[in-house]
């Protein structure tokens, strides 16, 4: 299964994207959210490091995520800081919700996340019909020479009780039709010199176009579709931007 996020990935997530760890995301959603008084959803909310600030913010944010050692993550993290939010095991081609959101946002490209484009439009769909009239949702990409580069190589993190958990990751496959790669992952965890435990992952993603995502967006029924550059709300993205962020509405 790619994309799994096990214990040791998660672990590894928490320690690599710890809760207040920003890459300009995390003040990006919070100043285009600073005006809701609406319910929020964060799909692939992972271990809570975009939720949590928003929650400290005063907005009402609830989240999903496929990974059940993320949501783990997330509801300790959220308890060490007296937070309750709801948070619940869901994927991108089934969540549900009774309610309607005022935003649905998804940071740090967990989109791509989505490798199938017929399954990547059903989503944005299903994100339309859980909006509001007038709703937004707010989403990230990497640029196209990011996924295609890849992250090779090994890094390493050293946990609280003196562990050292390491990743090697190797960049396997590159599919220019699909717009997809997958890695090969491989997490380590490391106990007085000794292997404690290991998980081998395949970790795909898709890449979007500019234009492509942005006329995705229209095709489903969002208007004013807004694309900027390295969280610069606004601003045009340029080849050397580090992210990509789309902003759209549901019409009233």
């Amino acid at each position: 299964m790619n994309n799994r996020y096990g214990n040791l990935a998660s672990h590894v997530y928490n320690l690599d994207k710890h809760i207040g760890k920003s890459f300009g995301d995390v003040e990006f959603y919070r100043e285009r959210l600073r005006d809701s008084t609406g319910p929020i959803l964060e799909p692939a909310v992972g271990n809570g490091r975009v939720l949590i600030p928003l929650l400290d913010a005063g907005l009402q944010v609830v989240g999903f995520d496929a990974s059940q050692e993320m949501l783990d993550h997330c509801t300790r993290e959220c308890a060490a800081r007296s937070l309750s939010p709801h948070v619940t095991r869901q994927t991108f081609e089934d969540f549900a919700y009774d309610e309607c959101f005022e935003a649905v946002i998804i940071p740090a490209g967990s989109f791509q996340l989505i490798t199938d484009h017929s399954v990547a439009m059903a989503a944005l769909k299903r994100i339309f019909d859980h909006l509001l009239p007038n709703g937004r949702v707010i989403l990230d990409v990497d640029p196209i020479g990011s996924v295609l580069s890849g992250a090779s190589g090994i890094r390493r993190w050293t946990t609280q009780d003196g562990d050292l958990l390491t990743l090697t990751a190797q960049l396997a496959e590159t599919d220019f039709v699909a717009q997809t790669t997958v890695s090969h992952l491989r997490y380590d965890r490391w106990r007085a010199g000794q292997l404690a435990a290991s998980e081998l992952e395949f970790f795909s993603l898709r890449w979007w176009g500019v234009e492509e995502l942005g006329l995705a967006l229209r095709a489903t029924g969002f208007v004013d579709v807004t694309v900027s550059g390295n969280y610069q709300h606004g601003k045009a993205p340029e080849n050397d931007d580090r992210s990509i962020t789309f902003e759209a509405r549901r019409p009233a």
